[in-house]
Formats: C-alpha cells, sequence, structure tokens
C-alpha cells in the first residue's frame, strides 16, 4: 500500500508580492521617491545656494553619531543594510512625512482660528512632535517586525531608533541651516553675527543628539519588548507606545521651551536635556556591559560540547580581545582574515544570545534551526579565528597570582590563577584552557584537559603566510548535532 509522504513534494509557490526582490524592490522605490520629492521641496523653500550651505553644515555631526551608534553596536554587529534603510527612511520618508503634514496641519490651524503665530506655536508644540516621532517610529517598527532575528533587546532598539533620527535630523537641519542663510543674504548680516551661525550652534553644536534623543526612548520601549516572551502580547504593545509617548512629550518640551521665557531655551536644556542625554547614555552602556557578561555566562556550554575552545568564552566577551583578535589575523593573513575573525565572533555572539533567550524562554519555534546555522558558520571559519583569538587569550589573561598556603596546588580545581589561571570554579569550566607550568601560562590544544593539569604543548609557530594551528586528531571532526531539540537550561551533550 501506497503512503503519503510526510511533507508535500511541490509545496506551494508564493505569490509575487510575497517574493523578497518585490519587496526589497518597493521599498527602495518608495525610499528613492520621497528621496526626490524632499530634496525638491528643500531646495524650493531655501534655493539653490541655501540648499548647498545647509547640505554642507548639516551633514558635520552625521559621521560622529553614526559612528557613536556603531560603537554602541559593537557587541552584536547588525547588518549594515538595516542602518543604510534606517538612515534613509529618516532622511527621505520621515522628514517628506513630517513637512507635509505640519505644513497642512499649521495652515488649517491658522485658517480655522485666523491667529497664524498662535497656529505656528501649536504646531510646534502639539503638531510637529506627534508627526515626527510617529513618521520615525515607523521605521522602528519595520525593522522589528521584519527584521526580528536583528532585534533582540535594548541596543538594538537604540542603534535603530538613533540612526533613524539622525537621517531625520540631516534633512531638517537643511532646511533651517538654508533658511537661515537665505534670511541672512536679504539682511547682510555674516560671521558670528548672522543667524545661520547662531542657528548652526543651537542645532548641531549644542543639540546634534536632540532628535537621536527622542526617538531613542521609542527604540527602547521596542527593545524591552523584543525582550519579553511570547506569553505577554499586551506587554509587547504597549512597552513600544509608551515609549513613543514618551518620545512626543519630551519632544514637545524641547519645541516649547521657547515660550517659556528669555532663557527658557537654555532652563530646558541645562536641567532635562543634557540629565536625559547622560542617564540613557549610561542605560546603553550598563546593557552593553550586560551583552558581555551574557556571551561569558552562555558560551561555556558549547565548550563542553566540543564547538568552542576552552578560552574563546573569556575572548569573546572582551571587546579588547576581539580587536586584538582581529588585529592579529589582519597582521598575519590579511583583511580577508581579519573580517573572518569579525563574523566569528558576531556568530558566537548571536549563538551566547540565542541560548539565554531559550534558557528563559523567549526562543522561537526555529530555535534548533538557528542555532544549527550560527554552529555551521562558526566551524566552517575556525581555522582563520581560533588562532587569533587563541593569542587574545593569551595577551589579555592576567597574571599568575602565587597561591597561598594550602591553596592552589597541583591537581586542584581552584580557578582565579591558583595554578590554574581564571575562569569558573567549578571543574566543568576550570581553567578556560590554561595550565599550570614553572614558565607561566601556557595554551593547551583545542578541546584538551578542559585545565586539569594536563601538560601543555608548545605554542604554535605562525609562518608568514600564517598556516592555522593544527587540531589534534580527536578535535578535526565535526561535533554531532543533538538529535532533538534539548532543553535550553541543560547543557549541550559533549563531543564524542
Amino acid at each position: 500500500m501506497a503512503t503519503c509522504p510526510p511533507y508535500p513534494t511541490n509545496p506551494p509557490r508564493p505569490h509575487w508580492w510575497q517574493r523578497g526582490w518585490v519587496r526589497y524592490g518597493a521599498l527602495t522605490t518608495l525610499l528613492a521617491i520621497s528621496g526626490l520629492v524632499i530634496l525638491a521641496l528643500v531646495r524650493e523653500q531655501t534655493g539653490t545656494q541655501g540648499f548647498l550651505v545647509g547640505l554642507g553644515l548639516a551633514v558635520l555631526p552625521v559621521p560622529l553619531l553614526m559612528a557613536a551608534f556603531r560603537w554602541l553596536d559593537r557587541v552584536e554587529p547588525g547588518p549594515w543594510r538595516n542602518l543604510v534603510f534606517c538612515f534613509a527612511w529618516g532622511a527621505c520618508a520621515a522628514a517628506l512625512i513630517a513637512i507635509i503634514a505640519n505644513s497642512f496641519a499649521t495652515r488649517w490651524i491658522a485658517t480655522a482660528t485666523a491667529d497664524p503665530a498662535g497656529a505656528d506655536t501649536l504646531g510646534a508644540t502639539v503638531i510637529a512632535p506627534v508627526v515626527e516621532e510617529s513618521a520615525k517610529a515607523a521605521a522602528v517598527l519595520l525593522v522589528f517586525l521584519f527584521r526580528r532575528r536583528d532585534f533582540t533587546g535594548i541596543v538594538d532598539g537604540v542603534v535603530t531608533a538613533g540612526v533613524t533620527a539622525t537621517g531625520f535630523a540631516f534633512t531638517e537641519n537643511i532646511l533651517y541651516l538654508g533658511n537661515a542663510f537665505g534670511t541672512d543674504q536679504l539682511t547682510g548680516d555674516s560671521g558670528f553675527a548672522s543667524v545661520t551661525a547662531a542657528t548652526f550652534f543651537v542645532r548641531v553644536v549644542m543639540s546634534p543628539f536632540a532628535h537621536p534623543l527622542f526617538t531613542v526612548l521609542t527604540g527602547i520601549g521596542f527593545g524591552i519588548a523584543a525582550l519579553s516572551t511570547g506569553r505577554h502580547h499586551l506587554r509587547r504593545a504597549l512597552l513600544p507606545l509608551a515609549g513613543l509617548l514618551l518620545a512626543m512629550g519630551m519632544h514637545a518640551l524641547w519645541n516649547g521651551s521657547a515660550a517659556f521665557g528669555e532663557y527658557g531655551f537654555l532652563a530646558v536644556y541645562g536641567a532635562f536635556m543634557v540629565p536625559c542625554f547622560g542617564l540613557l547614555t549610561w542605560l546603553v552602556i550598563w546593557t552593553r556591559q550586560r551583552e558581555l557578561r551574557t556571551v561569558r555566562e552562555e558560551l561555556p556550554a558549547y565548550v563542553m560540547a566540543g564547538w568552542l575552545a576552552p578560552a574563546e568564552p573569556h575572548t569573546l566577551a572582551s571587546m579588547h580581545a576581539r580587536r586584538l583578535a582581529r588585529q592579529y589575523a589582519r597582521r598575519h593573513a590579511g583583511k580577508q582574515a581579519a573580517r573572518a575573525v569579525a563574523q566569528y565572533e558576531a556568530y558566537a555572539t548571536s549563538l551566547a544570545f540565542l541560548r539565554q533567550r531559550g534558557r528563559k524562554g523567549r526562543a522561537g519555534p526555529d530555535f534548533a534551526v538557528r542555532e544549527r546555522e550560527l554552529l555551521d558558520a562558526l566551524w566552517h571559519r575556525r581555522d582563520v579565528a581560533r588562532p587569533a583569538l587563541d593569542h587574545a587569550a593569551r595577551a589579555t589573561a592576567p597574571p599568575p597570582v602565587a597561591p597561598w598556603p594550602g591553596y592552589g596546588t597541583p591537581g586542584s580545581h581552584a580557578g582565579y590563577g591558583y595554578g590554574y589561571g581564571y575562569g569558573y570554579a567549578a571543574a566543568a569550566y576550570a581553567g578556560y584552557g590554561y595550565a599550570a607550568r614553572p614558565g607561566g601560562f601556557a595554551p593547551v590544544a583545542p578541546y584538551g584537559g578542559y585545565g586539569h593539569g594536563h601538560p601543555a604543548p608548545a605554542a604554535p609557530a605562525f609562518t608568514p603566510a600564517w598556516v592555522p594551528a593544527p587540531f589534534p586528531a580527536h578535535a578535526r571532526s565535526r561535533p554531532a548535532y543533538p538529535s532533538a531539540h534539548p532543553a535550553p537550561h541543560q547543557p549541550l551533550p559533549r563531543r564524542p
């Protein structure tokens, strides 16, 4: 008797609008049209000379802000295409929505109330914050929904929102600086007494972080929602909305500071904006350090399974050690090897975050598939990355500590430098591959010893062609995958 196959032999083909190239093409076309329209509108309001002057001055803070957000994302760097999309959305689509909606709302209020001055004030303090923050939040929402694999926590939300706001501020600064230059041409002012100089000082020197600071609150809301489990649907919906409302409120306070008197702007800037900026900076840096701690705590399970070398959890949990590994690879094998080491670091970090989500019950149904993809990516780059990471581990290892009487005797598993270097006090993770010898610390062979006092072989010598370090015979074969999806809180099975 014939039986039906467990899976359809001819799965249904997706509709044409579900194909990737169709979505990418539609999104690129939308952003390109928005860019052309916003370019025409800004040039019409500022004139050609004003547009060029505004463009030259507005671009100055962009590299600094982009570098700052990229630095925050160094632990688990997201793909560049996400950052390019966010910047383009903020500079083109969000700016176009804001210009059209703000102008329409202000004219409608002025016509309805016959008070143009009041309409401008209401538009700046109420309409503009709602429209602009909603338009910028749309980019964060799109990345959160369609690039969920790259959006795993608070840092991802901060980076996505900050880059989007940087693009929006870039276009807005072109408009403001171009109009200021046009005013100076009419009045004949120049130098430090000009409107252009005053606008540049306020928008570019004093507050280049204003728009990113507002939108980062929305990104934090999405980031906390990404950390929530699938069962908390209400929390996942309310947290981004709460962040958006906070962003609108801070934006409205900033725009309305001029109505608080002669020194209202300085008061809001010094008493509110700067402390909030410092607090959010501390929060993001603390979250970054927490991510590094996650790498150090989650990766030893893969060491015991045979996928990672014993010293790698410590090395990958240090940004200084990561940089030394990339520099070592670049110096001995060139840019391609350094790129492979950077990819190895990124994949290992993603693997640690994936296991943490699984241990906390926040992993999706594709946990096993994603874990296998990351392990395959690490395995294919191991020959290039492991010698560099081993060098970084030896370079950043703490100096040996003289044992106290009665402690750290050979054969014991005491950690923290008592004969076996640093690491976990438990026997499973003790030593991180640093064995005791009279001359100090020396790396053991990958997967060998696990810090149990076996003698360490000599460090491999590297030729100018940078031949990868040889592996012992038992470590050359790929460790077997788990036969079934293991419980995330249990260690992976050891390599056979």
